[in-house]
């Protein structure tokens, strides 16, 4: 048994760290012809087209502007799907960040923005790099529908002012002092544009009715601006306001800037201060990305690299701040456009992101036409979208405890911000976690006779040595067990020869090895034999580096029962 475990121990300390960077774009390129590259064409031109108004809204909801929103989709978008782990991914700025941004430039300015989106960047990076792509993953599902569901109402609350063109300047980032602001302000409803932006939600909701090609947003914007040209033309109203109104607007390529921090401010006290916020758009960055590519993958019949596609976001967020861009990661919706119209490789992305360009270079006096109640409109439409109020309902008939980790990362994301939500959803995930391994875990003790079962054992009840009694522990030994071991063990009279069987022991911790040593040293101190049964690979490694295999001796940790309990025979014949 030593032998082996050593053996196995020694293999797993020689493994080697490798590095998972395999770009897409590059392994795309084996056979591509003049028939995938037409389609890739012809994809990226219908979801660059797609992405204008997204970006522009976008960017214009998280408080930067219509410029901002483009040159992250551009440059965000062309990095994503240049140096990303999937095939289909079409990545740039998204509604889930829009919360997150706004509270950011709020608080910390510009330069704090860009110094938290390069940090996220980083840490998504390092995440590629040492191959968290897989854990990530794992996010719970309630908090994920929690905060999705916050970010929704929160979206949704920023466009009234908008949507009923009040035309308040300061806009309070709280969303109870937000709604406060808006009924203070309710007697300055512009009724013109609350008809531009109603009308324009109601062509995005139709016009899948009666087209699946064009793109119900892009619909709304360009019959809208027509109206709102037409209305200021031939009507004199001219109280709707649009992007040239509030925003200058691009002319010609962004330019290379460090972003420059307020007087007083350097770069560690600032980095310091956005940490927390850096930290939550690197992880809902992640998850919003591989969540996208794993919708994607059950699409295409295609499997992504998810550490990979953690590298290529990671360096996307660390370039774009550097051009005036905000966080980016893959974006499910336009991901989906892609896919729908034929896009296979990663060049679709990069041809979406060359519709973008020529948008921003050439357009820019059509772009500032756009009426703000029209994006209001596009934007109520994805906050609809990402609401996901049906799973929510369909989750209330869940568990008491998913169900209150969902609604406290909803309520805590609507009232307070992203970041508090997520840690605090986490933690109560992790709770009730712990709470559920724990009611599975059993911890036993066996007297004179026990029933042998299953990993090859006999299915039998057999006697036990003289002097001898087993604990049974089926589970994980960690901190949230290990107590349980203990108190079972305390104020019984115990045997001389005490097994412990592993057998289904997949993982132990620290607590637990420290409750191991304490009951070992207990038992040695009193003269009694601890064997230990049926130990794993990597168990018995965290044993020998906790020090318990030195305690009880190699002899006495065995692979199987039956070997166990003919040891537990030969030393009890000298008692």
């Amino acid at each position: 048994m030593a032998a082996t475990q050593k053996a196995q121990t020694k293999s797993q300390k020689g493994a080697k760290f490798s590095f998972d960077f395999q770009p897409r774009l590059f392994t795309s390129m084996k056979g591509y012809n003049k028939e995938r590259f037409s389609k890739d064409l012809m994809a990226g031109i219908i979801v660059g087209i797609v992405a204008i108004p997204l970006a522009i809204a976008f960017g214009i909801a998280s408080g930067v502007g219509p410029t901002e929103g483009l040159v992250t989709a551009i440059i965000a978008g062309f990095l994503i799907s240049a140096l990303g782990g999937t095939n289909v991914q079409i990545g740039g700025p998204t509604g889930a960040f829009i919360v997150i941004v706004y509270g950011i430039i709020q608080q910390f300015g510009l330069a704090g923005l860009a110094i938290a989106t390069v940090m996220a960047g980083v840490m998504q990076v390092l995440m590629g790099v040492f191959k968290l792509g897989s854990v990530i993953k794992f996010m719970p599902y309630p908090i994920i529908v929690g905060f999705t569901g916050g970010i929704a109402i929160t979206i949704f609350s920023t466009q009234m002012n908008d949507l009923f063109g009040m035309g308040i300047e300061s806009v309070p980032a709280n969303f109870i002092d937000k709604w406060a602001c808006y009924f203070e302000n309710i007697d300055k409803i512009n009724w013109w544009a609350f008809a531009v932006g109603i009308v324009s939600i109601l062509i995005i909701a139709y016009t899948p009715k009666f087209s699946k090609k064009i793109p119900g947003s892009l619909l709304a914007i360009v019959v809208m601006t027509v109206v709102c040209w037409l209305l200021r033309e031939y009507t004199g109203v001219d109280s709707i306001k649009t992007i040239g109104d509030l925003y200058t607007l691009p002319k010609g390529l962004p330019s290379f800037r460090v972003p420059a921090l307020a007087e007083g401010e350097t770069f560690f006290s600032t980095a310091q201060a956005v940490l927390p916020a850096a930290f939550t758009i690197a992880m809902l960055g992640a998850i919003e990305s591989l969540l996208s590519a794993m919708v994607a993958d059950g699409v295409v019949g295609d499997r992504h690299n998810s550490n990979t596609e953690l590298i290529g976001n990671g360096v996307a967020n660390i370039i774009a701040p550097f051009f005036g861009g905000i966080p980016a990661t893959g974006a499910i919706a336009r991901t989906m456009a892609n896919i729908n119209n034929g896009g296979r490789t990663p060049v679709a992305g990069i041809v979406h992101t060359i519709v973008l360009l020529l948008v921003l270079l050439f357009l820019g006096g059509l772009v500032g036409m756009i009426p703000m109640p029209c994006l209001a409109g596009v934007l109520i439409v994805v906050s609809y979208n990402m609401s996901g109020w049906r799973t929510i309902r369909s989750m209330c008939r869940q568990s008491r405890g998913d169900i209150a980790v969902l609604f406290l990362t909803l309520l805590l994301t609507v009232i307070f911000d992203l970041t508090i939500a997520i840690e605090v959803g986490l933690i109560l995930a992790v709770v009730l976690f712990m709470k559920r391994v724990m009611e599975s875990v059993n911890i036993s003790v066996v007297e004179k006779e026990m029933s042998l079962n299953s990993g090859g054992e006999l299915d039998e009840k057999i006697s036990l040595p003289a002097h001898t009694e087993v604990y049974e522990i089926e589970g994980p030994f960690f901190f949230g067990v290990a107590n349980r071991f203990e108190e079972l063990q305390r104020n019984r009279k115990s045997q001389p020869i005490r097994i412990i069987r592993m057998r289904r022991v997949n993982f132990i911790d620290a607590t637990g090895i420290h409750n191991l040593e304490i009951f070992i040293e207990s038992a040695l101190k009193e003269g009694q034999t601890i064997i230990l049964s049926g130990v794993n690979s990597d168990v018995y490694e965290a044993l020998v580096q906790g020090g318990i295999v030195a305690m009880v001796g190699e002899q006495n940790v065995l692979d199987h029962i039956n070997k166990a309990l003919a040891r537990a025979e030969e030393l009890s014949k000298n008692i």
